[in-house]
């Protein structure tokens, strides 16, 4: 037995109103640490994706909407990886609730509008590629969230690879969007999904 990690269940109140309803949205209870790693971790990928896409050269084919699009797809996905990744959300989104389930597939299903955004409107309408990782999607979510508990960490895993390889081989983007596949499957099938312990540092009776 770890006596030096402990597991925290407990789900502080929240604020009621759309104060209360944001913190839920993000995970409530979340320490300062967590939000420190979370905002210095997301500026810093973000510039290192921003910097990234100028280089490609692609940004400047971009219209002003599509560019948009792709910097708030490129935000979310970043944000909500580190998001998801946190004890307050793995507590939150899969507390011991019958409407925690409900809640987590209709989270991933909201999610289709970023391949629509991307799909239709960035690649122009590229029906094929919106279509075909909306089924990777759906797929992967049902397949990891129906899984027995045990086996859903390896599940996502291999929904998450199976999906980028899908891809990157017949799916392929141009190089200044090949990131968006890794990290819309890692945030919605692998952080979101997979219910892991929320681990904290033991404390002394």
């Amino acid at each position: 037995m770890r006596t030096d990690l402990r597991i925290s269940w407990d789900i502080p109140a929240t604020p009621p109103g759309l104060a209360g309803r944001l913190e839920r949205f993000m995970g409530p209870g979340k320490s300062r640490s967590e939000t420190v790693v979370e905002t210095v971790a997301l500026l810093g990928c973000a510039a290192l994706l921003a910097a990234g896409v100028w280089h490609s050269g692609a940004a400047r084919d971009w219209s002003t909407a599509q560019l948009v699009v792709v910097a708030l797809a490129g935000l979310d996905l970043i944000g909500g990886v580190l998001t998801n990744a946190t004890n307050a959300a793995k507590r939150w989104y899969h507390r011991a609730d019958p409407a925690a389930r409900r809640a987590r597939l209709l989270f991933v299903s909201a999610h289709l509008v970023h391949l629509a955004a991307m799909g239709l409107f960035v690649l122009s309408g590229d029906l094929v590629w919106t279509l075909a990782n909306a089924a990777l999607l759906l797929g992967g979510a049902v397949t990891v969230e129906f899984a027995p508990v045990h086996l859903r960490r390896p599940l996502a895993m291999a929904a998450l690879m199976a999906a980028v390889l899908i891809n990157f081989f017949w799916l392929p983007l141009p190089m200044a969007l090949a990131w968006f596949a890794p990290l819309f499957f890692l945030k919605l099938l692998v952080c979101h999904l997979v219910p892991e312990a929320p681990l904290e540092a033991g404390r002394d009776d």
